[in-house]
């Protein structure tokens, strides 16, 4: 069953998300909605060479602050801290995804607490492709819950 999961037919680029599953980003038709972005807080020399392990059509952006995220952007707080993400939580709509990118050494406590103040992913130093793929799944989830929304709406 390994070898059936892991075997590529055929040319194909291995990119950070799964494939074959259902809305993945990467291979949605262009032209369904705006591309997603990534609006970014705290130190943007974290981040650096991440938009090129995101699909293709995503943009980075640096955020100068809170007010300045725009409705459905994706949330990166690179050095992300408890303070950092309550603060985004109270400020953001409940529907925004907060990732919080958090040093090597960070403590269990630190993510634990990251985690419950409303970060939906937290993630440990700032390997490009590992944040890329945190942020691919929090979009996935994102784009499944609207769904679901308008599942429930047609049924009533």
């Amino acid at each position: 069953m390994l070898v059936q999961l892991n075997r590529h037919t055929g040319h194909r680029d291995c990119t950070v998300t799964a494939t074959e599953l259902p809305l993945n980003p990467a291979e949605l038709p262009a032209g369904r909605g705006p591309a997603p972005v990534v609006a970014v807080l705290g130190r943007p020399g974290r981040v650096a060479g991440l938009s090129r392990y995101l699909p293709t059509g995503w943009s980075v952006r640096p955020a100068t602050g809170l007010d300045d995220v725009r409705p459905g952007e994706l949330v990166l707080l690179a050095g992300g801290t408890v303070p950092g993400v309550s603060a985004a939580r109270r400020v953001l709509p409940s529907r925004a995804r907060i990732v919080a990118l958090v040093d090597d050494a960070a403590p269990a406590e630190v993510v634990a607490g990251v985690l419950g103040a409303g970060a939906d992913a937290c993630v440990r130093g700032g390997r490009p492709a590992i944040l890329a793929g945190h942020l691919v799944a929090c979009r996935r989830r994102q784009l499944a819950e609207r769904w679901a929304r308008l599942d429930t709406q047609e049924r009533r």
